[in-house]
Formats: C-alpha cells, structure tokens, sequence
C-alpha cells in the first residue's frame, strides 16, 4: 500500500533515505509488478497531460510508443527549461530529483525502453550537481528499474527545450529542431529502426511517480475533469510575492497573483504574459481558470506555468518587446520566415518603443505575424504571432499613442530568464547578460562602465 505521507512535487528531500520513507520507489515497484500496458493504463484513467506546453496527454504519448512495435525505444526527460518567467522544472530538481527520475524509471517501463537520459543545461549547476547526487544513490540501491539513466549536458539555448532539437543535441549536434517527432523518428535512428522516443519534462515525470504511488483517483482529486492534477506555477514581474507555488489545476489567474503573489505593486495589473508561448491576457480575463482548455479558449495558453505580470506602471510596447526580441533571439535561422519575421517584429516594437515608430510599423507587425509561421519546425513563431497579435487587440489605443513619441511610462524591462530562486526573500534572480545575445547565438562584448572609462 502507498505510503500515507505524500510529497509535494516541490517539497525538499535531503537524502535517498528520507526519499524511501517517505513512499520512495512504490510507484516503481507497482509498475514493475504489473506490465507496460497495466501502466500505460493507470497514466491514462488519471488524466495525465504533459506539464511541458501542450499539455499533450501523456498515456497517448507513451502507448503511441508501444504501438509503433519497434525493437529498439528510448526516454527522454526534459530538463532543459528556458521558457521567459518559468523556474518550476529546475526548482522540482532542486529539492526532490528522485521522484523525477523514478518517474524516468517508470517510463522506461511503460515503453520498453533499455536507455533513459535525462538533458539539462550545462548552466543549471545546481540542478546537475543534485541529479548526480540522487543518480549515485539509486544506482547503488537498484532503484531504477534495470534501465540505464544518463545525464546530457546541453547549451544555454531556448530551442534546446524544443523536443526535436533535443534528440540532436543527445546525439552530438546542436539545438535544430527536426522535422519528424520523437515518436517517429527518435534518437539514434537509421534505416529500419526509426527508435521511437518518449520525450517528457521534469515535472510530468514526477506526476507519473506520484500517480503510481497513490492512485488514478487520488490524482484525479485535485484539478478539472479534463485538466486534473496539480501543476507548479511561476509567478514573477510586478507582484508583492514572486515565487513557485504548487496549486490545482483549475484556480483563476486571478487567484494565483493575488493569493500566490499578493497582487500587482503598482495601481492594477495591466497585462499577464504567459512566457513565451501564448497571447497575453489583460485584467479583464482574470477570472480565466488556469487550466489547459479554458486557456486555449481565452485564445492563450497554459504552458510551462511561468506567468509574468505586468502593472499599470509599465509600457506594454516594452513589455511585448521583451519577449518578441527573446524569441528572435533564439530563433534557430532553419526557417526563414520565422527568422526574418521575429527579428522584423522586434524591430518594429523597438522602434515605437524608442519613440520613432510609425503606422508603417503596426501595418508591419500586423503582416508579419500572418507570415512568421510559414515553414516552421516548432512552435517558436507560433508564441511570437500569438503575442503580438493580442497586444495590438487588446492595447491598440495605448500603442497607437507611443507613434512618434517617447515613452511615457519609460522603465526598464529585464528579460525574464529565470537563473535562481531566494525562497527566503521571495526573490528571482536573472540572467543580466541576456541583453547582449545576438541572433547568431553569440554574445556582444560585455563592457563594465568602469572598463569603459578606463579604455
């Protein structure tokens, strides 16, 4: 029977002993007691969807795999998070990995897989450092089901988060998205053997070990009927609290930044920018339930969970701009349209936001964003179209009036591209050097004003 103590997906574990104490590898155990379909049949009456963007759900995902009847499967989880306003994959890995990768584990069962890897970030070091750590110790103590767990590092790339480009970066390149799936063709295919791979993130692998260990309906208890569970959301920008917060699916936006994060610091929060996958909702939609449907509905999207809130004290041409020059930025260039037509939509919201924008420029960023999509291998020009399209619906009297003039909420913006977390004082820390990465993915030279003065 599972353990009566439950841990939260984000709740620290010190050690692989507390770890067991508290209904470490149940869920393992469980699986391993029945087979594949058994398991692939439990992640089904739960309702798991994927906690990565889609919320694609992941007994299709997993049973696509089996279905395929290859000889040869592969598993992969997602560590790679890089989404603007998102830190909750890294923070699961902090304090409790073993869940994460007992839910590798599981889904190398479920698929028949021989081989896992798990692919991070060569930056994320104290993620790394604790999932060598739990590797070490599960190892030892036979705990990940006979399959043989490896840890990738990869670069500092928003596109290495992208499922297809992973698979490249597994196998030795760099962050390209391809142009067939994982479960069509995965890692280390070759004629005959297309090698299906599961691809999962950090946190729905650890909803997998949860659901083992507790039950179809013991997750089902919490979320929506089509959206259940739990998910950890991020909530960072002009909040009193910014933080992760593990909460149900299904509580409002409304909820989440004024009972999570204790409301916007300045006057009304003017616009929520759910990272960069999505339209922004302004505080009208407030009341929109944060789950994946009410999401897709309200024309937005729930994503990874990182939800970046806006005041009445910001430019929404600068926000918008923060997140359209990210992605023309991490644009791969394999597709012109979206490279040309990210960094053509940033350039136009610089200009407005610089106070030299003209009507020439909207009829641009409305053009650009029908036309960024063509040819795309990801969903990169998808999130860029998505936002600024709902900027120049929802602000257009705002944008409009920044024609030809300066600013006149003038505030400086930082990307949000998380880099720690101070639980203690409730603060994120960035990465400050972001601003100097240029399209080619290399970075301008860092000039200090004191070395300035000094040259």
């Amino acid at each position: 029977m599972p353990s009566e103590r439950t841990f939260s997906l984000t709740e620290p574990v010190a050690s692989l002993r507390d770890y067991l104490d508290g209904g470490g590898g149940e869920g393992l155990a469980t699986a391993l007691r029945g087979t594949p379909e058994s398991v692939i049949d439990i992640i089904e009456a739960a309702g798991l969807r994927g906690r990565g963007g889609a919320g694609f759900p992941t007994a299709v995902k997993w049973r696509s795999i089996r279905s395929a009847g290859a000889s040869t499967t592969y598993v992969v989880c997602n560590a790679a998070e890089g989404e603007p306003g998102t830190f909750k994959d890294r923070w699961i890995l902090r304090r409790n990995p073993f869940q994460v990768l007992e839910g590798v584990a599981i889904a190398a069962v479920a698929t028949g897989a021989v081989r896992a890897f798990l692919v991070i970030k060569s930056a994320f070091e104290p993620e790394i450092a604790a999932v060598r750590a739990a590797l070490t110790e599960m190892r030892a103590a036979d705990l990940l089901g006979g399959a043989q767990v490896s840890l990738v590092l990869g670069p500092d790339h928003y596109l290495l988060g992208e499922e297809k480009a992973m698979i490249e970066v597994v196998e030795g390149g760099e962050p390209l998205p391809r142009v067939f799936p994982p479960y069509q063709v995965g890692l280390f295919a070759r004629t005959g053997s297309a090698n299906p791979t599961a691809m999962n993130n950090v946190e729905t692998l650890a909803h997998v070990t949860a659901i083992m260990r507790h039950g179809a309906a013991w997750f089902r208890s919490y979320g929506t009927e089509r959206s259940p569970g739990t998910t950890v959301f991020t909530l960072s920008g002009d909040v009193h609290r910014p933080g992760v917060a593990e909460r149900p699916l299904g509580l409002s936006l409304r909820e989440l930044v004024e009972d999570v994060g204790g409301g916007a610091v300045n006057g009304q929060v003017k616009a929520v920018i759910p990272g960069a996958s999505g339209a922004l909702l302004t505080a009208a939609q407030l009341d929109t339930p944060l789950d994946f449907d009410a999401m897709r509905e309200a024309g937005s999207g729930l994503g990874s969970g990182g939800f970046v809130v806006y005041d009445d004290s910001a430019c929404i041409v600068a926000a918008v701009l923060v997140f359209a020059r990210f992605l023309a930025v991490e644009s791969c260039g394999q597709c012109p349209a979206c490279k040309h037509g990210t960094l053509s939509i940033s350039g136009c919201l610089a200009r407005i936001e610089g106070g030299e924008g003209t009507a020439a420029d909207l009829a641009t960023l409305a053009a650009k964003c029908g036309t960024v999509t063509g040819g795309q291998r990801c969903a990169l020009p998808t999130g860029d179209a998505l936002l600024v399209r709902s900027a120049l619906a929802s602000f257009a009297d705002e944008i409009e009036a920044h024609l030809g003039r300066a600013c006149l909420l003038p505030r400086e913006l930082l990307t949000p591209k998380i880099t720690d977390y101070d639980e203690t004082s409730r603060r994120f820390a960035y990465d400050e050097r972001y601003q100097l990465k240029r399209p080619d993915w290399t970075y301008a030279q860092d000039v200090r004003p004191d070395e300035e003065r000094s040259a």
